[in-house]
């Protein structure tokens, strides 16, 4: 089979127009062809009013080797890759104690996944609820003001992606393919088979539920077993002779022991309690970069018409996105982060008198707002005036100290301290919404965001919106609204694993996974990350494959 790359099509082409481009291409008859498929399709938006389709296709044809020959200086006209996805190892018999992965976000939900197909019966704890039971309490925060630490958007059966875009693409290096694993994982638990094709594919939150519920059902059907509301609050570590540590099982908060020799560590970015235990029980942390800021919102009509004009509103092309970056004269970087087309900026905080933003869209991205991340990068150096310890922890003293500030500019009800892009700009208290109306539930508190962010941040997020108008207009428009305050868009904190076989650089038996360890950023990496863990476990415990 030959793969085809760039071939280009007008965005409204008939439907034999890719049979079509594929003899042009290839200068082949239409009988030589004898199938053909869609691997990837994407659109090149550069020329506004003239949008192409750009399609990798796979075709099986009469010839090969004599039309590689024909086309071999032509990077466009390859073999088709092996992309199948082959387990590494299987489960050996009289295995003493079964792999226990913590956490059921996307990481741990493949990790276990990945472990259970392989024979190995993980088995899975997860501090929050189901997902349907969690989401129930989620609506309860935006509705009613009624925060459940332990089940909410950062905790319970299927992680914080549970309540996001669902994006399914990421920038990460993939040789192995475990990307398509994770996506034909996918849609066998019921996503649209688009998400395996189209460039940048995304699921939403309603349909992530009844996936997740899907993937959960297919562990337990292999013999793994998943335990909802159970902390783990304590990890029990023994020190050999030779004076390395291994892992010898975990503790809940019930006090049950289970015993084990091989832990997943897929925690998510805000499981802060249970990343304290793991410093006070040695394993080995560090401060990382992370960024913090505020969710602005625009219409996403606005958004459509800079990006896409005349053909805005197509159905291929879908709500736009952006991605914006600006360096500022103080040395910071702002950028977009996590833009969710035709959605809702949500209520996403894990604790008690504390205000967190985060963006969700559905699958269909038709709410009237488009709303984006804007947020400032800072690194370990900018912690020190939260906590000066030197601890590895300092970055979440940060988080909650911003967190709790916009709590209070909130007004101490759970809603998100607010203002105008004009407003903000011009460094004066907002006092009446515009056109623009907010989505966050339970509501925005309009005030002034000048006391919500450190000042470094202020003033570039103050430099950086200007230079965003310039790349799409009307992104200043006076009227769009930020809400505050951005500050879980990765882990503060790296959990550090060796290269070779992904163990905690000094306790054996642990592995670090996914978002909260610092290996991840978004549901596609973190699936992808629990797969090579998953490897790495069956690796060290079962037979090669």
């Amino acid at each position: 089979m030959l793969r085809l790359t760039d071939i280009k099509l007008p965005l409204d082409h008939a439907e034999d127009a890719l049979p079509a481009a594929i003899r042009a291409k290839l200068h082949i008859g239409a009988q030589a062809i004898r199938s053909y498929s869609v691997f990837r399709r994407g659109h090149d938006a550069r020329k506004r009013g003239n949008i192409q389709l750009i399609y990798t296709l796979d075709v099986e044809v009469a010839d090969q080797a004599k039309l590689l020959q024909r086309f071999a200086d032509d990077p466009h006209v390859r073999p088709t890759p092996d992309t199948d996805y082959r387990f590494v190892a299987k489960a050996s018999e009289g295995a003493a104690h079964r792999p226990v992965v913590i956490g059921l976000g996307p990481c741990g939900l493949f990790a276990g996944l990945l472990l259970a197909q392989m024979g190995f019966r993980p088995i899975i704890l997860e501090r929050g609820k189901a997902v349907r039971e969690r989401t129930k309490d989620t609506w309860d925060l935006w509705r009613k003001r009624n925060l459940h630490p332990e089940s909410n958007v950062q905790f319970g059966e299927g992680g914080a992606g549970t309540f996001s875009d669902g994006k399914l693409y990421s920038q990460i290096s993939d040789p192995h393919h475990y990307g398509r694993k994770v996506l034909t994982e996918f849609v066998k638990a019921g996503a649209p088979e688009e998400i395996i094709y189209v460039s940048k594919p995304h699921i939403g939150t309603f349909r992530l539920v009844t996936m997740v519920e899907n993937m959960r059902n297919t562990i337990e059907a292999l013999g793994g077993e998943i335990r909802f509301q159970q902390r783990v609050d304590d990890l029990l570590v023994e020190t050999d002779a030779q004076g390395t540590r291994h892992v010898r099982g975990v503790m809940l908060a019930s006090g049950e022991q289970i015993r084990t020799d091989h832990v997943v560590l897929a925690l998510g970015h805000s499981a802060r309690d249970t990343v304290e235990m793991l410093h006070r029980r040695g394993v080995y942390l560090e401060a990382k970069p992370f960024s913090i800021g505020f969710r602005v919102e625009h219409p996403q009509s606005l958004i459509d018409q800079a990006r896409f004009g005349p053909q805005a509103g197509h159905p291929l092309l879908g709500a736009a996105d952006y991605k914006l970056v600006h360096h500022c004269r103080n040395g910071r970087s702002v950028y977009s982060f996590c833009m969710c087309p035709g959605g809702t900026v949500v209520a996403a905080t894990s604790e008690p008198g504390r205000v967190v933003t985060n963006g969700m869209s559905q699958y269909s991205r038709n709410e009237r707002n488009a709303n984006a991340a804007i947020v400032v990068g800072i690194d370990p150096a900018d912690f020190t005036p939260y906590d000066n310890s030197g601890s590895p922890l300092a970055g979440i003293a940060l988080q909650r100290h911003w967190e709790s500030r916009a709590f209070e500019l909130g007004g101490g009800t759970y809603e998100a301290p607010g203002q105008l892009l004009g407003d903000f700009l011009a460094g004066r208290p907002s006092s009446a919404f515009g056109e623009v109306q907010p989505s966050y539930k339970p509501g925005v508190h309009l005030t002034d965001l000048a006391g919500a962010l450190p000042d470094y941040a202020i003033e570039a997020i103050r430099e950086a919106m200007p230079a965003f108008d310039r790349k799409i207009k009307g992104f200043g428009r006076p009227d769009a609204i930020f809400t505050a305050v951005e500050t879980r868009t990765s882990s503060p904190v790296r959990i550090r694993r060796n290269d070779d076989d992904y163990q905690s650089l000094n306790t054996r038996g642990l592995f670090p996974a996914g978002e909260g360890a610092g290996y991840a950023g978004g549901i596609l990496s973190a699936g992808v990350d629990g797969i090579r863990i998953a490897e790495a476990v069956a690796l060290a415990i079962g037979t090669k494959a």
